[in-house]
């Protein structure tokens, strides 16, 4: 089993969403995290949110501690906070599961 959780955000700097996940690469995989898949979206035809998504990923940890650990990791903190928040204009979570591996 793993986790998995699906993530969309609207990047409104492609450069600077670059650089972020260049930084929190080595400390996504510090906790056995990965992407599996990454998507930039032309057309979103429904959504639960009013936010605009062009970018749609996967990202997977092989538990939930794995996943809530690396998120609340300091150092990711900072890079999210130095790349990720001048890079995007919304965040929304579509889905966090267990699933099959």
């Amino acid at each position: 089993m793993s986790f998995e959780r699906i993530i969309g955000l609207n990047v409104i700097d492609d450069q600077e969403y670059q650089r972020y996940r260049e930084a929190m690469l080595p400390i996504l995989k510090t906790y056995d995290g990965a992407f599996g898949y990454d998507f930039k979206v032309s057309e979103v035809l429904l959504s639960k949110t009013e936010d605009d998504i062009n970018r749609v990923f996967t990202i997977e940890f092989p538990s939930k501690q794995n996943m809530e650990e690396f998120f609340a990791n300091p150092d990711y903190i900072e890079v999210q906070n130095r790349h990720l928040k001048n890079s995007i204009n919304s965040k929304t979570v579509i889905s966090m599961h267990e699933k099959d591996t």
